[in-house]
């Protein structure tokens, strides 16, 4: 279960790079605000800030999971799984607070809780 669990963090911590990058470094890109649902290029300039800093809780949550992946099979398996738990359980939640914030949001809540959710379980019972 590790084995499969360590597939589905390692891609959570891979979309939480990715979404890094759009959030803190290509945000004003007309491409990646009218992704998020940004009206214009104004818009996106006046949120830049707040996605900046969103974008690197993103990161550090991601480098969370991918270190805990390699202190897990590092031999230092209670605290790997410890931060493996502790980062895809903060992504999941993450991703059910952005449901409440509209129906919009759903779907974007789905991809970006779903990987972390199946990485947890696979985790707490390895």
């Amino acid at each position: 279960m590790a084995v499969i669990g360590t597939v589905f963090v390692a891609l959570a911590a891979l979309l939480h790079g990715y979404i890094f990058l759009m959030e803190s470094v290509w945000w004003t890109r007309p491409s990646t605000w009218k992704r998020f649902g940004v009206a214009d290029q104004a818009a996106a300039d006046v949120t830049k800030p707040m996605a900046y800093n969103q974008g690197f809780y993103n990161l550090f949550l991601g480098i969370g999971a991918a270190l805990g992946l390699v202190l897990y099979w590092a031999d230092a398996m209670a605290v790997g799984k410890t931060l493996v738990l502790f980062a895809t359980a903060c992504m999941f939640l993450a991703a059910a607070v952005l449901t409440t914030t509209g129906r919009g949001y759903l779907k974007p809540a789905l991809v970006q809780g779903t990987l972390p959710l199946i990485g947890f379980v696979l985790f707490a019972f390895a």
